[in-house]
Parts: C-alpha cells; sequence; structure tokens
C-alpha cells in the first residue's frame, strides 16, 4: 500500500461548523424507547433487535466539524457511516440527540429552514451521480442554481466556469451517457460546488470508480479543497481513502465511534483490538511524523545533521537519513525539538520503540531549554505509536529476546571449564587437589560442607 498524506493544518479554534452530540438514529417500531431506556441502550446490536425489533444504525455520536477540516467518518459496511451523514442534513430523521450548524439547532428548523440549508449552506454529493440523464453537462452542473432562482444566462455561466474547475471543459454539451464513470462524478462534484455551499457532504463518491479513477478523484478533492479550505465530511470504507483525505477520522463499528482523532493518532496508537486490525497493514512510515518519532536530543546532536520540519513524515527522515549518512534533526523556528536516528527509524517501520542513548535531554525539553527543575522525572514521555520496553524474556518485531535484568549487587562469574564440576546454587566448591566425589558417590561426612548441609547429587 502506497499512502500520499498531505502535510496537515494546526487545529484551528473557531466555533464548529457542525456540532453533533448523543445523536441516535433506530429503526423499528417505538424507536424513541431505545435512547431513552439505559438497559435496551447499553444491548448489543442482535439482541437490540431480538427484544424490540429494532435497529440502531447511529448510537450516541458526537463530535464537532471545525471550518475548513475534512472530516472523514469511516467504518465497514452497516457500521451507520452513511446514515450519520444524512441525519446532519435530516435527510433522514434523527431519533434523539442534538445537531447544530453554525449554532443554530437542525432539528428545530422548519419546512423552509430545511431546505434552506440544503440548498445553500450543505451540499451532498452522492456515490450513484444522481445526474439528470435527459440534461447536458452544463444543465446538470446549473441545476442547483435554478432550484435557488438564478436566471439562466447567470447560472449556466458559473456553471460553465465549475465544468472547467473539476476538469470537463469541453464537454459542456455532452449528455451523462456520454461520460465515464469518474467523469460523471465529476459533474456531481461540479453541481455541488457551484451553489458555494458551507458545507460539502461527500456519501462514499468513489466507491463504484475504478481504482485509477479513485485516486483521480481524490486528487481533485484534495486540490480544491487546498484551494477553497471549504469545509467537508466524507464518508468512506477505504482505510487508504480516509488518511489520504482526513485531517481527522471517526473510525465507526455498529453505529458507535470506536475512536476519533488524526491519521497519526488512529495509526499510532489504536483504540482497541477492532482499530488495530483496521490499521495493521498501513505503512506506518507514510502517516507517522518526526514529532511523534524523534528522540531526546544532545547538544552534540543538535549541531550537526539534516534539518526536518515536526510535521514532515518518517519516510521523508528515513531519505534524510539515508542521503546524510548521520541522524536528521527536527527543527522548528530555529530549535532542535528532538533527533531522528537509524534506530528511531527501524522502530517506527516495526512498531517499537528503541531506548534513547544515556545522558540525552528530556523529551519535553528542546535543546537549548531551561532543565527541569530539581526532583522532577526527566524520562522522555511516550507519544503515539511508542511501545513500552519489552519484559524481560519477551521477544519484541525482530530481536532476541530481551535479557532478565541483573542484581546490582550481583559478583562477577566466570565461564565452567570442560570437565570442571559446577557447585549448585549455595553449595561446596572442591578446593584445588581436593576428591572430586564422582556421580552418586557419597560424599564422607568429614568432607561435608560448613553448617552440616549434603552436597546434591
Amino acid at each position: 500500500m502506497t499512502l500520499t498524506v498531505p502535510t496537515r493544518k494546526p487545529p484551528t479554534t473557531a466555533e464548529p461548523v457542525f456540532s453533533v452530540s448523543g445523536l441516535w438514529k433506530v429503526f423499528g417500531p417505538k424507536p424513541e424507547r431505545v435512547p431513552a431506556d439505559p438497559e435496551l441502550s447499553a444491548l448489543a446490536p442482535a439482541e437490540l433487535r431480538s427484544r424490540t425489533g429494532c435497529t440502531a444504525a447511529v448510537r450516541d455520536v458526537s463530535f464537532d466539524v471545525r471550518k475548513g477540516e475534512v472530516f472523514v467518518v469511516m467504518g465497514l459496511s452497516g457500521s451507520g457511516k452513511s446514515t450519520l451523514v444524512r441525519c446532519l442534513t435530516r435527510l433522514i430523521e434523527p431519533t434523539a440527540g442534538t445537531i447544530a450548524i453554525d449554532g443554530e439547532d437542525v432539528r428545530a428548523m422548519d419546512r423552509a429552514r430545511l431546505r434552506e440549508l440544503r440548498r445553500h449552506r450543505a451540499a451532498m454529493v452522492f456515490q450513484h451521480f444522481g445526474l439528470l440523464p435527459h440534461r447536458t453537462v452544463l444543465d446538470n452542473v446549473a441545476y442547483g442554481l435554478e432550484i435557488q432562482g438564478v436566471g439562466r444566462s447567470e447560472r449556466r455561466e458559473r456553471a460553465a466556469e465549475f465544468v472547467a474547475k473539476v476538469g470537463l471543459a469541453g464537454m459542456e454539451k455532452r449528455r451523462p451517457g456520454q461520460l465515464s464513470g469518474g467523469q460523471r462524478q465529476r459533474v456531481g462534484l461540479a453541481r455541488a460546488l457551484v451553489v458555494d455551499p458551507e458545507v460539502l457532504l461527500f456519501d462514499e463518491p468513489f466507491s463504484a470508480l475504478d481504482p485509477l479513477i479513485r485516486r483521480d478523484m481524490q486528487d481533485e478533492v484534495a486540490r480544491l479543497h487546498r484551494e477553497e479550505g471549504r469545509t467537508m465530511v466524507f464518508i468512506t470504507h477505504d482505510l487508504s481513502e480516509a488518511l489520504k483525505l482526513g485531517d481527522r477520522i471517526a473510525l465507526m463499528r455498529d453505529g458507535r465511534v470506536v475512536q476519533l482523532g488524526t491519521p497519526e493518532e488512529i495509526v499510532g496508537a489504536p483504540a482497541d483490538d477492532y482499530v488495530r486490525e483496521f490499521v495493521r497493514d498501513v505503512p506506518r512510515e507514510q502517516v507517522l511524523t518526526c514529532r511523534t518519532a524523534m528522540r531526546p536530543a544532545c547538544a552534540e546532536d543538535a549541531a550537526h545533521g539534516p534539518a526536518l520540519r515536526p510535521e514532515a513524515t518518517v519516510a521523508e527522515a528515513i531519505e534524510a537519513v539515508a542521503r546524510a549518512g548521520a541522524p536528521a534533526r527536527v527543527m522548528d523556528q530555529g530549535r532542535c525539538l528532538g533527533v531522528i536516528d537509524h534506530d528511531r527509524l527501524l522502530g517506527v517501520v516495526a512498531g517499537v520503540t528503541p531506548e534513547a542513548p544515556a545522558g540525552t535531554a528530556p523529551a519535553a525539553t528542546a535543546v537549548g531549554d531551561a532543565p527541569a527543575p530539581a526532583g522532577t522525572s526527566t524520562a522522555p514521555a511516550m507519544t503515539a505509536g511508542d511501545a513500552p520496553t519489552p519484559a524481560a524474556g519477551t521477544r519484541t518485531a525482530g530481536n532476541a529476546p530481551a535479557p532478565a535484568p541483573a542484581a546490582e549487587s550481583a559478583p562477577a562469574t566466570r565461564e565452567t571449564a570442560p570437565g570442571e564440576h559446577r557447585p549448585a546454587p549455595g553449595g561446596h566448591r572442591p578446593a584445588p587437589g581436593e576428591h572430586r566425589p564422582a556421580p552418586g558417590e557419597r560424599r564422607p561426612a568429614s568432607e561435608a560442607p560448613a553448617g552440616g548441609t549434603r552436597e546434591a547429587v
């Protein structure tokens, strides 16, 4: 698997565009009783169906979508992700919980406000295109503007602009039947963009496309997001697509969000075995960053080696270290935050974290910072993707079993020469020239060790 993970934007502190709290969608008889009853809401899906005849497609989901981010909802078929995105604009009516867009309660909107939300503030791109077969590409793209009441000349002019923006210039007069699957999906994308929505909602838009066309469309969405900075909610079952496009990812299972975080957090610190299995085959070096992989730096480290940004991927660090033949420095505004060497790079790829060399500065303190107060711990903080030091006798990826720690005051030992008798622990060691009993022979009482103990046979 090869991923192209873009540099992530720093999180914004602005008010969320969408805010979802305690959202439920239950299908079946008397669905409102399920979220209201703690006993029913705690049942497993199969038991809930057996006892009530209801299916909880979305279970107590909460999240915020920040302005300008790509928020990805990912999960397998039946996990509830498509139901969730349809609840955001009430294409499916939620059973319980709250949904707000720019602070306005979506569940409290009347029909007029709801139409305004769907026409102007949030636009949906569907999996199966939804194009009108009797209309041309240009008229399909202009359809949303027509619904808004925009004049024919103006809407066709704006539609032509977005047809060109998605790479379909020269195809304005074609009909959907004359286009490939990827071209039809570009028409659907242009139709959503032309109305200038605040939020774009994508419901598995590329799942029906061939792999190469799907990759082209992913690149197109990434490009449009870079150019316009539009807020997007993207639904997918494809992990590589989620990692490529998402600033944050919510991973769903059986209607619940089992983990929400950045791609680096999802891959580097899976919340449970389900998430761990999901990300098992992901090339970690293409997702984890230098900030996660670096070790503390000493003064000597900070003076030499190639410089990398904290947001650079480990794959970039591998190339830099290989070219320079020396550890790379992680630099931020002229300060050395840490160092990445061969051991750290191998540790990221293998999924283990080697110990930092003795005498290095603590991870939380960059070189040149003030030392930690007396009495405070100087051990480096564990970051996402770090693994604890293996216990004695355990085996790590590609390594021999870890040796057991030696006692601090244990005396030095020597190898036993061939044929030399080794006494039992605490037993008598014969002096030079002293008679050594043969196997099975008892030692005479006069030669018994001090304390009256008898040598083991």
